[in-house]
C-alpha cells in the first residue's frame, strides 16, 4: 500500500487562450484574472486536497498552447497520470485543434491507462461555436472524461478535477510505485476507460 500521502501529476494541454492557466487559477486560489498573459514555457502549481478518504498533492503542469513552445513539453508528458485536454467553446478552431493534441498524447505518454479528460471552457459566453454534444461525441470516441467548465464563474471547475483524480485513484496500476518502477502497462486500460466515462451531468442530447 502506499503512504497516505499520495502525489499526482497532472498536466494541461489546448490551444493558447482557451482558459488553461485560469481553470488552474481558479482551481487553486479561487481567483479569476480576466486578462491573464499567455504562459511562457511551462507553469506549475501544486494543491492539496483529499478524496475518497485519501489525502493527494496534485502536481499541475500548464503548458503553454502557442506553437513556439510546442517543442517544450513532450518531456513533461513523462509519468504524467492524468490528462487535461482544454478548449473554448467559443472557438470552434481551438476544439478541431484537439485532434494534434490527442496525436502529441498519444505519441508521449509513458502508460496507456493515463485518465483524460476533454474540457470545454467559457460556458459563461454567449457566442458558444462547439455545442455540448460535440464535445460528448469526441470524448465518447476517444474514451475521455468529459464536463463543460467556467473559469470565470466556477462552474464545473472543482469538479472537473475531482472527477479526474477520482478516476485515477480507481486506477491503482497509476499510482502504485512498483508498477510505475516495472512500467507495466495495463492490458485492459481501454476496457477500464470505457466504463463509466461520465457521470451524472454527462447526459445523452
Amino acid at each position: 500500500m502506499e503512504p497516505a500521502g499520495l502525489t499526482l501529476k497532472l498536466l494541461l494541454l489546448g490551444d493558447s487562450g482557451v482558459g488553461k492557466s485560469s481553470l488552474l487559477r481558479r482551481f487553486t486560489d479561487g481567483a479569476f484574472e480576466p486578462r491573464l498573459k499567455p504562459t511562457v514555457g511551462i507553469d506549475f502549481k501544486v494543491k492539496k486536497m483529499v478524496l475518497e478518504g485519501r489525502a493527494v498533492t496534485l502536481a499541475m503542469w500548464d503548458t503553454a498552447g502557442q506553437e513556439r513552445f510546442r517543442t517544450l513539453t513532450p518531456s513533461y508528458y513523462r509519468g504524467a497520470q492524468g490528462v487535461v485536454l482544454v478548449y473554448d467553446v467559443t472557438r470552434k478552431d481551438t476544439f478541431t485543434g484537439l485532434g494534434k493534441w490527442l496525436n502529441e498524447l498519444e505519441m508521449h505518454t509513458t502508460t496507456s491507462s493515463t485518465v483524460k479528460m476533454l474540457v470545454g471552457n467559457k460556458t459563461d459566453k454567449p457566442d458558444r461555436e462547439v455545442e455540448r454534444k460535440e464535445g460528448l461525441q469526441l470524448a465518447r470516441k476517444h474514451s475521455l472524461l468529459f464536463i463543460e467548465t467556467s473559469a470565470k464563474t466556477e462552474d464545473g471547475v472543482q469538479q472537473a478535477f475531482e472527477e479526474l483524480v477520482i478516476k485515477i485513484l480507481q486506477t491503482p496500476g497509476l499510482w502504485e510505485k512498483s508498477t510505475f518502477r516495472k512500467g507495466i502497462q495495463l492490458m485492459d486500460s481501454s476496457a477500464q476507460q470505457n466504463k463509466g466515462l461520465c457521470s451524472a451531468h454527462c447526459v445523452l442530447i
